[in-house]
């Protein structure tokens, strides 16, 4: 058991707002997997609350990511500005182990490079997880 972080692409039709997309979920593909990346999923998180998210808890819920958000991230995973988030199942993998730096950058960067070419085709992103 643990934190589970995915984000998909989906075509636009299936996005009702930003909290919300068809419950049926067709034409939803991965994009992106983490595990117990507490430090992304509490970005999240904070992105969540400040646009007004409607559930109390994060749990899954769905968020639907802008290309200003992917800009932001990027920019806040280059100025090292993700923090480890607390969390009974959420683990402690985050850029402040050594060991995992380099290898969650170049993952979360890879996430953020396929995240902004399938929004220039028209999907939309969305993050989500369950813990």
């Amino acid at each position: 058991m643990g934190l589970d972080m995915y984000a998909y692409r989906v075509g636009k039709e299936h996005v009702v707002n930003d909290f919300e997309f068809n419950s049926d979920q067709d034409g939803a593909n991965d994009i992106a997997y983490w595990r117990k990346f507490n430090a992304l999923h509490g970005w999240m998180e904070r992105l969540y609350r400040e646009r007004g998210g409607p559930k109390e808890s994060f749990n899954c819920a769905p968020l639907r990511l802008h290309l200003e958000d992917l800009d932001q991230l990027q920019r806040d995973i280059g100025e090292n500005k993700l923090e480890p988030t607390e969390g009974f199942f959420f683990g402690d993998d985050s850029y402040s182990q050594d060991v995992w730096e380099d290898y969650n950058k170049d993952r979360d960067l890879k996430f953020i490079k396929d995240a902004r070419e399938y929004l220039k085709d028209g999907y939309r992103i969305l993050y989500s997880s369950w813990w």
